[in-house]
């Protein structure tokens, strides 16, 4: 088998995980010559988590797919390069034959760090062969089932995913969600770098019902087509047509291949390929493969459709369930709420804050277990019974959560949930005095207006729904004048980078140095710097700011939202 026509890195391993074989891409990739590759354990010698520790063998994918003699493909894994640095890769492993009849596992790779995906690296103009075509359907597989994406950025793995291997131009036009026709993209490779005419982009005309011409044919649904600019210079029927001679004469495609992009219920749009540099014509035999990536698109495309409509619901339930702060005249309040990346993320964060009989403002802030519609609705629930629990009774926070405890386990629809109330007043020597109780949540943080930051640790006790008849304790603390208090769920300080040990750690040195702000930029660039890259949860926050000085106390009046 020659590997180096394969145009990728590659090695072959043997039963055992041994590497037999490698190419001079591989060798170029992991910059570790042939005779430091050949014979080692490529798991022992090459696989690492992101940190460059040893990956354990349990833990890795490509492995187990070795011993179970399965095909797999896997993004996001990490190889140790010979110079010591890491590279990040994707992997596509399958079974093959050799010549003696030994069975080996064939591993191609490509470098995700360099920012070209696979495609790029099989090299254009070459015939595919049935292997390079196998990876790149799973491929497609991989990048375009990624959970969590939007329709745009489908539609650019979609351009990348193809350009430059298949063709010299891609073009991909979406039927939106009113039955129109917009041209997303039209892109083409400019050295090594997908570029693209904007100026070929935007809305187009309807689709005829009756137009024959491939491009409307598409968008209806019908057959694949290999067409040409020849197809295009007779009287156009439509205003696509025009459109369609247009695109032929800017790009100077002299082949073009046009396949439908169906979802499972509807058509989707279109993806062409064209070709100007590239001297070979299209032929029907790239009809199969061009489909085979497009319907995996349609599929991609409606599903982000429905990510995206689910996300709209969840966040704008969320954002109506969130209530409106109140307006204390000796205090500066203000609230955020950052949605989670994945709609199904949404639901259970929330904060409140609201005026008590005796004076007193009530701080909380919770997470339900649980993310979805349910647990926004379960945060509802918790919310409303809290008020009511705590309106009129001049009882300490623990008390109050006790009592919530105890009726939410028969009431509401919550598994369970972590969760601060706080109640925050005025005393007679003109100080705001801190009581407050801790169901399982990160511990709120004071900064002082001269940086100084501590964590709230006390009064902390077990989460709602674990031990409803337990007692709960209360901590207490006079707040220094001009100082700082942060409630906020645990999707600022932790994700799947990092621990949350270093998102409380990230999340003090941060408040630290933005504590001479006014109160609205410090929790702006708060929760922007603070939050940890990549993480897929959603956040409240809560701050409050007390004066330097202090009046008669004075009552509590509302106003709208916004802090």
């Amino acid at each position: 088998m020659d590997l180096d026509a394969l145009g990728t890195g590659a090695h072959l391993l043997d039963g055992e995980g041994r590497i037999v074989a490698v190419n001079s891409w591989a060798e170029r990739l992991l910059a570790r010559p042939a005779a430091e590759l050949v014979g080692q354990d490529a798991h022992d010698l090459l696989h690492r988590d992101r940190q460059g520790g040893t990956l354990p063998r349990t833990q890795c994918r490509l492995r187990k797919a070795i011993l179970a003699g399965r095909t797999e493909q896997t993004t996001g894994e990490w190889v140790e390069r010979g110079d010591g640095s890491l590279l990040r890769v994707s992997w596509l492993a399958t079974l093959c034959e050799l010549g003696d009849a030994r069975q080996a596992t064939l591993v191609l790779y490509h470098p995700e760090s360099a920012g070209q995906p696979a495609s790029r690296l099989w090299g254009a103009g070459a015939p595919i062969t049935e292997l390079e075509r196998l990876a790149l359907l799973a491929e497609a597989t991989t990048v375009l089932a990624a959970a969590r994406l939007e329709v745009n950025e489908t539609l650019e793995r979609l351009v990348d995913l193809v350009l430059p291997r298949l063709a010299d131009w891609a073009v991909v036009d979406l039927i939106t969600e009113r039955d129109e026709v917009w041209r997303f993209a039209v892109a083409h490779v400019e050295d090594d770098e997908v570029v693209r005419r904007e100026d070929l982009e935007g809305a187009m005309p309807p689709v005829p019902e009756e137009s024959p011409m491939p491009l409307s044919r598409a968008l209806r649904g019908a057959a694949s087509a290999v067409t040409g600019p020849e197809t295009y210079q007779g009287p156009p029927d439509s205003g696509i047509a025009v459109e369609q001679r247009r695109l032929f004469e800017e790009t100077g495609m002299h082949s073009a291949i046009i396949a439908p992009i169906r979802g499972p219920r509807e058509v989707m749009g279109a993806l062409t390929l064209g070709r100007s540099e590239q001297p070979a014509r299209f032929t029907a035999a790239d009809i199969a493969l061009l489909e085979d990536i497009s319907r995996r698109a349609g599929i991609a495309v409606e599903n982000a459709r429905l990510y995206q409509g689910q996300r709209r619901v969840a966040e704008t339930m969320q954002r109506h369930l969130l209530p409106q702060m109140p307006y204390v005249p000796s205090l500066e309040m203000t609230v955020r709420y950052a949605p989670a990346s994945d709609a199904s993320q949404v639901g259970g964060d929330w904060y409140d804050a609201f005026a008590l009989a005796d004076g007193a403002t009530a701080l909380v802030i919770g997470d339900v277990v649980g993310h979805d519609l349910d647990a926004a609705a379960g945060m509802a629930q918790l919310r409303n019974m809290l008020r009511a629990y705590a309106w009129g009774r001049q009882r300490p926070p623990s008390k109050i959560v006790e009592q919530l405890d105890e009726a939410a386990s028969h009431i509401a629809e919550v598994s369970m949930a972590t969760m601060i109330f706080a109640r925050l007043e005025l005393t007679d020597g003109g100080r705001y005095a801190l009581s407050w109780t801790n169901a399982g949540h990160p511990p709120p943080l004071l900064v002082t207006h001269d940086g100084i930051v501590q964590y709230l640790t006390g009064g902390h006790g077990v989460l709602l729904g674990v031990e409803p008849a337990q007692a709960r304790s209360d901590a207490t603390m006079t707040l220094p004048p001009g100082s700082t208090l942060l409630f906020y769920t645990d999707g600022l300080v932790e994700s799947p980078s990092r621990s949350i040990d270093e998102g409380l750690y990230r999340l003090r040195r941060e408040a630290a140095a933005l504590a001479h702000r006014p109160l609205e930029p410090f929790t702006d660039k708060l929760l922007n710097r603070a939050r940890a890259p990549g993480n897929d949860d959603d956040v409240a926050v809560l701050a409050v700011r007390v004066p330097y000085r202090h009046g008669p106390s004075e009552s509590v009046t509302r106003r709208p939202a916004g802090g």
